[in-house]
Parts: structure tokens; sequence; C-alpha cells
């Protein structure tokens, strides 16, 4: 399988780039093939919805890194997106790169897989509801079969990080995939 895997963070070596990490050891020892975008160190523009990608052959109005990710994204079997919560809901980088699949909308619609990995500070679930919440839209609307998610908790740091299970989880969830 071809695995996309998205992250949202700007620390590289943060909370969700140990669960990117983790999981992509473990899908790449399953043996898929894994490529990677650290979204935060890229040179994405916001969607403006000037609908120069639906009205015209040119695609996106804006020439920068996606460029770079579309090709991977439209050729995926599975997206992973992976970030940390900051303000209950996805980093805006993470974001920048969603909202920018608009421009490939009809060549994105079913037939990949999707899951959702984040990190934070808060010790409560529900902290990470409006992200759960859009990526499951998203996921609906795409029509992509949601495969997993994992939620870690009470991790906004790596100390913190290293008295959880989450590492193994994602390693596991890559290797089970």
């Amino acid at each position: 399988m071809k695995i996309l895997v998205i992250t949202g963070s700007p620390h590289k070596h943060g909370t969700s780039a140990v669960l990117a990490e983790n999981f992509i050891n473990g899908a790449e020892e399953a043996g898929h093939e894994v490529c990677r975008f650290d979204s935060a160190f890229m040179n994405i523009h916001s969607c403006i919805a000037c609908e120069k990608c639906h009205n015209t052959n040119t695609g996106c109005a804006f020439k920068d890194d996606m460029e770079k990710i579309n090709p991977e994204l439209i050729s995926a079997d599975m997206v992973v997106f992976i970030t940390p919560i900051y303000y209950y809901g996805m980093t805006s980088q993470i974001r920048a790169v969603i909202d920018r699949f608009y421009a490939n909308d009809a060549l994105l619609h079913g037939n990949k897989k999707t899951a959702l990995m984040v990190t934070m500070a808060d010790d409560v679930k529900k902290t990470a509801a409006g992200a759960v919440a859009s990526f499951e839209g998203m996921a609906d609307f795409l029509g992509w079969e949601i495969v997993g998610t994992i939620i870690g908790v009470d991790c906004g740091d790596i100390p913190s990080l290293e008295k959880t299970d989450y590492r193994e989880k994602s390693y596991n969830f890559g290797k089970n995939i």
C-alpha cells in the first residue's frame, strides 16, 4: 500500500513527530511504501477560493510546495494526518494543506483509507473534538474509509510522551495496516 503521511507540527522533534516516525517505521517494516510531508516546513499558500483550479485547465493559482504533495496525494492508497492540538484543532500548517485539497477535489473522492493521530498537553480527549470532527467530516465528504485514530492525551512534551504507550500504539498501527 502507498501511504502519504502529512504532519502539522513546526517542532521537528516534538511529540507528534515522534508518533509519525513510529508509525512510518511500523508501516515500512510491514512492506508499505511511505511518503512523508512536514507541512510546517513547506511553502504552502492558503487557499483563497479563487476558483482558478475549477474554471481553467491550469490548476491552482499558487505554484508552491503543494505541487510536490499533489502527485503523492492523488496516488496514495492511504493518507495519515499527524498533528499536535494547539487550540482545540489541527495546526494551521496542516489545515492549509487540507484546504488546498480543493484543487484536486474530483480526483480525491473514494478509494482511500485515512487516519488521524494527534498529541496534546491536555488530559481529556474532548480537547481534540474539533480536530476529530473536522477530520471525520472531510473523510465522509471524500468517501475515505477511516481506519483509525490515536488521540494522545497528556503528552505535550517528550518526557510526558515517554510515560505513555502512544509510541508503541503508533508503531503497531503502522505495522498492522
